[in-house]
């Protein structure tokens, strides 16, 4: 039972950023021991919910309890260099402090974390005040540990170079040497951590023997010099950042021999202007998993290394007209010697069997909808005597995830179990022996729970029950929260937008609303879902009089290629499209104000509230631009140019999709806000804009971060930004 109160506290800006948490606790990290005991995961304190200790669920004993307080530990808050500032940004991390990430021994029995740019080996057996043991002390920070598969070392980053640490010795050796300027060894490069998903640059073989690791070379890479803009001072930094058109980082890949330091180099090909995006080992241990990416990103071959030799032969090779979707979902069986390959070749992403000869065995699933999970793996777990693979997708509706099983010998991949049975999102973690699992779920009125159940769904026991009872954080406010209403609009080729409309609290259908519509558009990113929204900005805007309209337009992610391509060559065409038919459909509700409609959004959203408000000045009477793309050619190389190729090969393309030549449309009032320290989206986009609108004589209001980067609004500049969005909507849409 949900519990409401007739009336509710006032929710304030203020009271979103504070602790706690009003979606109730924070819980990050979740992992599932190897051996099946414990679930372990990352909370926020309750008094600084972004700051995070250890804890862990005792599965035999039904209790949790927390395993480090890390101002114990480490009672100094740490000072980070630039690099790790920055990997932290590319994490979206960069507002967290605390313990931000660990492995487990394989054992199962203890576990390793970063903390305070030292390193610490935690013995789940010992007492509590004796568990935890600090490794390899160092003047220089480490990063992205990990122990290795048969436990005796650890791995890790320090200057630029790969680092073991042998428990046997204790002490710790460079496995490289050359590392610092431009080379990075073990390291992800800018566009691998922001734009591929991999934020690793090294790999243990299942036998403790070999390190594969990338060697970065960062020097063809243009040099830019970035001014980071803070309050009392201006600094002044050589970024290479890989602008579209222009040189990548040269990538190449070794095997390292852990105890002799031998490398053997893995022939990757003739073509250098390639993109590593993804290494596994095969189980043998002696042999690599390539995914070897063309420059264009419509070719994904996959590679099998021998690491004696370093000969390198495809296996197979994926084809795109429009780009390839990386993804993790190659999984090896331990049993056979097969591997699933999740592939979109059919329009829907979709999980195949393989044998290591590169020959297709069977499609495992198959259907209109994606295998996918918007933040995770959507491949859970394995159970190889059953011949049964465990993995959540969309199948039940595309604004849900929910958990399946397959089987690998099936004669018909239509013929899938749906195992979870709650309507919303199925965040699963399953057991390494595919026994039990962990699912965070939440929905449009559930926070985030967790729970842990057997493989036929059944409920075992809730780990966070997570009520909205008395003692709940949003329990003062739940009367005044806006439950989203979910509906389909149809775009112009015919297929299917789903949106999610926020009335005002306190709803009276004979008013008149204004209304704002929160857009993001871009690719690789779906908004509309089934998900709590009870802690939320949009709360706040609901709480003011406005109604609030999300849309996915056609573009969007995980639901399926026809769905994405048509932004390919030209960027904001379908988007506005979608979105001005979003806008105009508010328009004509019978609630909504339609000469008081705004648009604002961050990112790809701050882009096209540009483009909405250049392009569509009818629909939309005042935008919030945060950290626009404004120049697609000042933009990185792996994103920009999937969507838009080369400059070279579509300077029409890159010429139509910039905010800059629309500027002349402007009509509406118009705020512009970005953090002066991006590393991202670079300042530079805003200040070309400025600049064009001044050219122009447009009026329009400015607001900046001293010190911020992209994410501001995820950290405590929020608080302002958030309160400057609603000032300038109450102020430009006449309030409610």
């Amino acid at each position: 039972m949900v519990a409401t109160t007739p009336h509710s506290a006032q929710l304030t800006i203020d009271r979103l950023f504070d602790a706690p948490a009003l979606a109730g606790p924070t819980i990050l990290g979740l992992k599932i021991s190897p051996d099946g005991s414990r679930v372990t995961y990352l909370q926020g304190k309750a008094d600084d919910k972004d700051r995070l200790d250890l804890w862990e669920y005792d599965i035999l004993a039904g209790h949790a309890r927390m395993l480090v307080d890390c101002d114990q530990l480490s009672p100094v808050r740490e000072q980070h260099s630039d690099e790790e500032l920055s990997r932290r940004e590319r994490n979206r991390t960069a507002a967290l402090s605390g313990i931000l990430e660990y492995s487990f021994a394989p054992s199962g029995r203890a576990l390793l974390f970063p903390l305070g740019g030292n390193l610490y080996y935690y013995d789940l057996a010992k007492p509590a005040q004796d568990a935890a043991v600090e490794i390899n002390r160092s003047n220089s920070a480490a990063s992205d540990p990990t122990i290795s598969p048969a436990g005796a070392f650890v791995a890790f980053i320090r200057d630029q170079n790969l680092h073991v640490y042998d428990f046997a010795r204790r002490q710790s050796r460079a496995i490289t040497g050359d590392g610092g300027g431009a080379i990075k060894n073990g390291m992800a490069e800018f566009v691998a951590e922001e734009e591929m998903d991999r934020h690793t640059g090294y790999w243990w073989a299942p036998n403790d023997r070999h390190l594969a690791f990338v060697r970065v070379d960062e020097s063809p890479v243009k040099v830019i010099e970035r001014f980071e803009i803070a309050a009392d001072n201006v600094a002044t930094f050589a970024q290479r950042y890989p602008v579209a058109g222009g040189p990548n980082v040269l990538v190449h890949l070794g095997v390292a021999d852990v105890q002799t330091g031998a490398v053997t180099w893995i022939d990757l090909g003739s073509e250098s202007d390639i993109y590593l995006a993804r290494i596994n080992w095969l189980p043998d241990g002696k042999t690599l998993a390539i995914q070897r990416e063309s420059r264009d990103q419509r070719r994904l071959d996959l590679l099998f290394a021998d690491i004696e030799t370093g000969q390198a032969r495809v296996v197979l090779t994926e084809t795109s007209r429009s780009w390839i979707d990386l993804n993790n979902e190659i999984t090896f069986l331990a049993q056979r010697r097969e591997f699933i390959w999740a592939s979109s070749r059919d329009g829907y992403t979709h999980l195949y069997l393989y044998d290591y000869a590169g020959h297709c065995l069977r499609q495992i699933t198959a259907g209109a909808w994606n295998v996918d999970d918007f933040r995770l793996r959507a491949i859970k777990g394995i159970h190889e005597e059953g011949r049964l693979v465990f993995f959540t997708a969309t199948k039940q509706c595309p604004t849900q995830r929910q958990l399946y099983s397959a089987s690998l010998d099936t004669e018909d991949p239509h013929n899938i179990n749906r195992i979870s049975t709650a309507e919303g999102i199925h965040g699963i973690t399953m057991s390494p022996d595919a026994g039990f699992y962990v699912d965070t779920f939440t929905s449009r009125v559930q926070p985030p729970q967790v729970s842990l159940h057997s493989m036929d769904g059944r409920l075992i026991t809730s780990l966070l029950e997570n009520r909205l009872d008395s003692n709940h954080p949003d329990t003062p406010y739940l009367g005044d929260n806006s439950v989203p209403e979910f509906g389909t609009l149809t775009a112009a080729d015919g297929q299917a937008l789903y949106y999610r409309i926020f009335k005002p609290a306190r709803f009276d259908s004979a008013k008149k609303y204004p209304a704002i519509v929160d857009v993001y558009g871009g690719p690789g990113v779906q908004r509309v879902l089934e998900n709590w929204t009870g802690s939320s900005f949009t709360q706040i805007l609901t709480r003011a009089g406005y109604v609030v309209f999300q849309l996915d337009n056609r573009g969007t992610a995980f639901r399926g290629s026809s769905f994405q391509a048509p932004i390919r060559d030209r960027l904001s065409d379908v988007e506005i499209a979608d979105q001005v038919q979003g806008g105009r459909w508010l328009a004509e509700q019978d609630f909504v104000d339609p000469t008081r409609i705004g648009v604002w959004g961050w990112s790809y959203g701050g882009y096209l509230t540009l483009m909405l408000m250049f392009r569509a000045p009818g629909v939309f009477r005042a935008g919030v631009s945060g950290a626009p793309v404004t120049d697609w050619a000042l933009y990185d190389t792996h994103y920009t140019e999937r969507y838009l190729g080369n400059p070279v090969d579509n300077p029409e393309g890159y010429s139509t999709s910039s905010a800059l030549p629309y500027a002349v449309g402007l009509k509406g009032a118009l705020l512009i806000m970005h953090g002066m320290a991006d590393d991202n989206v670079l300042f530079l986009h805003s200040t070309k804009l400025l600049r064009r609108l001044q050219d122009l004589g447009k009026p329009f209001d400015v607001m900046v971060y001293p010190g911020a980067k992209h994410g501001l609004i995820r950290q405590n500049d929020g608080r302002h930004a958030f309160k400057t969005i609603l000032r300038f909507f109450d102020d430009k849409l006449d309030g409610a």
